[in-house]
């Protein structure tokens, strides 16, 4: 009966051992194998056997791309300020034989890495210059970090400054520079405003007078054309009266040749003509010598008849 239930338990021991020999790799991971202590190889994704015993999972790697937010570390600039930077770091491992053995705790160095690297780079740079080149500063810290993490197995994908702390003086000095900024763009916009005011309302004055220019100069040809009109029309009436009269008078004289009278009866007309004239405004009359003679001629007549 002992021996039975000892067998059972060797059984059982025996299955658990080759249990614990099936190692299933899930994704994104891989592990470092060893055997009797030394390197053997690297599983990858899937099922694996290991001999019991002799064979050992020494790492367990993660290859999916990681983050790393480490603690402000303080810098000096080229003229001499002393700020914080923090700074967060993207890496990914691509060989987990070397980041098993390449260095004893990856994270603690990238994060000292990380801390010299920028310490350098800043010591090259002005204040105003490391608070305006970030992305200046984020490549070349990813650039020298890739370089110096890949004997360990690891790349490093990007670098972000996520705070620059300057001083308290420097940033209140930094906030009294930002606020006399914004007032004199401020002014600047407002003296902007008013002058294009300015300008606008001297453009419609100028708009508006030469509009009242050309309304009073065409006002002034309109009158000068209806003038001229006028004129016409009354010098087409005086011509055309004097034109009647004188068919008139044409009319008369023809009607008196037809009628048979003679040049003494003209001439008489002529007189009764002048006689009309006399009755006008003129001063002055000029009367032809033949009419005087007429004139002459009649006077005797009313002589003889008296």
């Amino acid at each position: 009966m002992g021996g039975l239930l000892a067998l059972v338990i060797i059984l059982i021991i025996i299955v658990l051992v080759l249990l614990s020999c099936i190692k299933i790799v899930p994704q994104a991971h891989a592990y470092v194998v060893e055997r009797l202590g030394a390197y053997q190889q690297t599983w990858s994704v899937g099922l694996h056997l290991k001999v019991p015993f002799i064979d050992k999972v020494a790492k367990r790697v993660i290859l999916k791309e990681q983050v790393v937010d480490f603690a402000p570390q303080p810098v000096i600039t080229k003229d001499n300020v002393t700020m914080r930077i923090d700074t967060v770091v993207f890496f990914q491992i691509t060989d987990p034989k070397l980041f098993a053995y390449g260095v004893e705790n990856p994270i603690m160095a990238i994060e000292n890495l990380t801390a010299t690297t920028l310490r350098n780079i800043i010591g090259e740079m002005e204040l105003d210059q490391t608070l305006t080149s970030r992305e200046v500063i984020n490549t070349k810290m990813r650039a020298s970090l890739d370089i110096a993490t890949d004997p360990w197995g690891i790349k490093v994908n990007r670098v972000e400054l996520k705070n620059i702390i300057p001083p308290a003086a420097i940033q209140d000095a930094m906030e009294k520079q930002m606020k006399a900024e914004r007032e004199r763009r401020e002014a600047i916009l407002r003296a902007e405003g008013e002058k294009k005011s300015t300008v606008l309302v001297a453009e419609g004055k100028k708009e508006s007078a030469i509009l009242e220019a050309e309304a009073e100069k065409q006002s002034a040809i309109l009158r000068a054309e209806a003038q001229k009109e006028k004129m016409i029309r009354e010098s087409e009436g005086e011509a055309l009266a004097i034109l009647k009269v004188q068919q008139a008078t044409a009319d008369g004289i023809r009607m008196i040749r037809e009628a048979g009278a003679d040049e003494a009866v003209l001439r008489i007309k002529s007189l009764e003509a002048f006689e009309k004239a006399a009755d006008g405004q003129a001063t002055k009359i000029i009367i032809p010598s033949e009419i005087q003679g007429l004139a002459g001629l009649a006077a005797s007549a009313k002589e003889i008849l008296k």
